[in-house]
């Protein structure tokens, strides 16, 4: 159950980004909230993941997925780049985080 809690942080960790980017391109109103939000409930559920995941698994499996997350919101929402070798990258980090679930 706490691999799913996990896999939810990694999601709102992405939310909190997207807070960021918001702020950055001066929607600031709606921005704050997002980040705030989305860091908030991500943070506290990485935590309670981390009860029985241990600690170096748990947070490269949330920064891959707030990464890989993160770069795919940029694709779609913002036109960033969709280079075959940034997608390539993207591919391995979540390969990384399957051999890490895999091994733990």
């Amino acid at each position: 159950m706490n691999w799913v809690i996990l896999i939810i942080a990694g999601l709102f960790e992405v939310v909190g980004v997207t807070g960021m980017q918001k702020i950055a391109k001066g929607e600031k109103k709606s921005g704050f909230p997002i980040l705030i939000v989305g860091f908030l409930i991500s943070f506290s559920l990485l935590s309670v993941a981390m009860e029985t995941i241990p600690l170096g698994v748990a947070y490269a499996v949330w920064t891959g997925m707030g990464t890989v997350g993160s770069a795919i919101v940029g694709m779609i929402f913002y036109n960033e780049s969709t280079d075959r070798l940034r997608l390539m990258f993207m591919g391995m980090v979540i390969v990384a985080v399957i051999g890490l679930r895999l091994v733990s």
